[in-house]
């Protein structure tokens, strides 16, 4: 480890906006911000032309390790968070065995401990009868309950057990709001289906807002901060600027649902483009894009889940669903500063300090003195052309 960095006239993206000077690291920390220090340091940076940001913090990643290695693995899927400018993640349980227990808990951190080169954490999952764990767990970001299906028996849909984990958690709890009971009557209607476009009629903003709206209900109604992961719907924007209560709830969008929209994602890429919940039409995707600007929704999360190939270019009702993004948020972030579609303040905002804040993270998200030194520094001039061949992610 480098003892002490001193990066030399670089333009810094700090909290009260962009400014040119000197920046220390002594231990890991943030020392000094200055016009100009003249301190000595182990490593010297000087004239780079670059920009420096604070590390993004992409709390909503599957890094399929323990259980789906062909998939990614706690070092792949972090070796691509560090190539994106990712200096730390979150973890979604839903792996085989999923992190249900504390034990399963305890030997994923263990794991981490020996693979990522970024800073980690991992999220319990909720089952019907996992609550004592639940309560029990330490040093976690948050309780994640899949309310619409997904792994094994990470699945709770029913208002009863719902009630259970938000009255006695002690942890923030994040969901995946999608009503169990609508998506399964829409797979009957489509159950032969082998069209990709009928993804969305199955995942319906039906499915979304209703469960929305329950999740909501519960953190009120027990005083508990609930998460929304990965918002897809006008309807739950628009229910959310209404009903969102700052430091109770909170949610998130991926960059996927920001950038694409039916049918024409569908058209292009067929399967591969198949992901939980889906990319939609495009009102949704303007409604998302106000929902961030005005602060409904906190900030962007990846919802990296990469699967194979093979796995991917299946018919539909047999292809699997998600897609990577770990390695390619900043990227696709600062490809819009370069369109001057947003600005640099608003790319460390939504993928830095947001999730530090709603997260609680001490000491990350900003370029502050006192802050660990999780530093990227990225070309605003350079061109580069995403290529699969070219990531670092497994697959």
């Amino acid at each position: 480890m480098i003892e002490s960095l001193l990066i030399k006239q670089v333009d810094m993206v700090l909290p009260d906006g962009i400014k040119t000077g000197d920046i220390l690291i002594q231990n890991g920390k943030i020392t000094r911000i200055d016009w100009t220090i003249t301190a000595s340091a182990e490593v010297v940076l000087q004239n780079t032309g670059l920009t420096l940001l604070p590390g993004v913090i992409d709390p909503h990643v599957h890094f399929r390790d323990p259980g789906a290695l062909h998939k990614e693995t706690l070092e792949t899927g972090s070796m691509a968070a560090a190539a994106g400018g990712v200096t730390s993640f979150f973890d979604m349980p839903n792996t085989n065995p999923a992190t249900i227990s504390i034990e399963s808990l305890e030997k994923k951190k263990h794991l981490a401990s020996q693979k990522s080169l970024v800073n980690y954490n991992f999220f319990m999952g909720a089952t019907p009868e996992n609550l004592e764990d639940l309560v029990k767990a330490q040093n976690i970001p948050g309780i994640k309950i899949f309310m619409g299906s997904s792994t094994g028996s990470l699945l709770v849909d029913k208002r009863p057990d719902l009630e259970s984990i938000f009255k006695h958690s002690p942890h923030l709890i994040a969901v995946h709001a999608e009503d169990e009971a609508i998506i399964t009557q829409n797979k009957q209607k489509h159950a032969h289906s082998t069209d990709v476009h009928d993804h969305i009629k199955i995942r319906t903003p039906e499915a979304a807002l209703k469960a929305t709206k329950l999740a909501v209900e519960l953190s009120k109604l027990y005083q508990k901060r609930l998460h929304i992961c990965h918002l897809t719907t006008q309807e739950e924007a628009e229910f959310l600027s209404l009903e969102k209560i700052s430091g109770l709830i909170s949610t998130e969008v991926s960059p996927q649902h920001l950038l694409l929209s039916a049918p024409e994602v569908y058209q292009k890429w067929g399967t591969f483009a198949q992901i939980n919940p889906p990319i939609r039409e495009e009102r949704h995707r303007l409604a998302l894009w106000n929902a961030l600007q005005s602060g409904v929704i906190d900030f962007i999360a990846t919802d990296h889940a990469p699967h194979t190939i093979e796995e991917k270019n299946q018919p539909f009702g047999v292809a699997h669903s998600g897609m990577p993004g770990v390695e390619t948020s900043l990227l696709l972030m600062l490809d819009l500063v370069s369109k001057k579609k947003i600005t640099l303040s608003q790319v460390v905002k939504w993928l830095c300090e947001g999730p530090a804040r709603i997260y609680h993270i001490q000491n990350k998200g900003k370029l502050q003195v006192g802050c660990d030194g999780d530093m990227v520094l990225v070309d605003l001039n350079a061109k580069k052309t995403i290529r699969n061949e070219d990531q670092h992610t497994h697959v």
